[in-house]
């Protein structure tokens, strides 16, 4: 005897379907900024050795927060000549250099002090915050569980319109979780120093007070159930 659930449900066995969701609102986890470091000079040794020191200092100054850094990577670097006309001839007029570094830290005080001590070195641009979760969140597991128990109360609210009961889970599936693309947001601070030294900023200079943007996280479900033969 084939006891399988007819595809669409039996008038012994009716089916429902219902999609369950969920949208959760937090506070973000990490932050991202993107420094690009610059130089420019009439010959390319030049040019290279004020790169190397900048992003040396770059990189030395972002080091020194320690844990309150979670990742440090150095993207691109560039480094190509300008060139003018003189007549039919092209001559090199300067060279420009460029290295692109990315930090991710979870320490929002720290980001708001670190940022505006890297806007305060010579030819530094800073990029950012954009804020995210982390990849392992409990976040989107949170989410994905209230997406199933609201599943289970739409189920068992059309059964209860109906005077009967739910039976059985014959089929749930997960649509996956979505949420803002990870650091996809616009940019809320855009710095950049272009003129005094390679020291960082003085204690007078103050720090940026950043406020972290809310994540929005969603999940959704389908699922299948049978009811008990309701009485019309």
């Amino acid at each position: 005897m084939n006891n399988t659930p007819a595809p669409h449900g039996t008038p012994d066995a009716p089916r429902v379907a219902v999609r369950g969701e969920a949208r959760l609102e937090v506070d973000p986890e990490i932050a991202r900024i993107t420094i690009t470091v610059s130089a420019r000079g009439t010959d390319r040794r030049t040019a290279l050795d004020d790169l190397t020191r900048r992003n040396t200092a770059a990189l030395d100054l972002i080091k020194t927060y320690g844990d309150a850094v979670e990742k440090l990577e150095t993207g691109s670097f560039s480094i190509n000549p300008e060139l003018t006309r003189k007549g039919r001839t092209e001559h090199i007029r300067a060279y420009h250099g460029r290295v692109h570094l990315t930090a991710e830290l979870a320490d929002f005080t720290a980001l708001g002090e670190l940022t505006t001590r890297l806007s305060d070195l010579e030819l530094t641009r800073v990029d950012g915050p954009w804020w995210a979760l982390r990849p392992t969140s409990p976040v989107y597991a949170q989410a994905r569980t209230q997406a199933v128990r609201e599943a289970v109360v739409r189920a068992r609210a059309y059964a209860e319109a109906l005077d009967t009961h739910l039976v059985a889970l014959l089929e749930l599936a997960d649509e996956g979780t979505e949420h803002a693309e990870p650091f996809a947001a616009a940019p809320s601070l855009r710095m950049a120093a272009y003129g005094g030294t390679d020291m960082a900023m003085t204690d007078e200079t103050p720090t940026l007070d950043l406020e972290p943007q809310r994540q929005t996280v969603h999940a959704h479900v389908n699922a299948r159930f049978t009811m008990a033969p309701p009485q019309l």
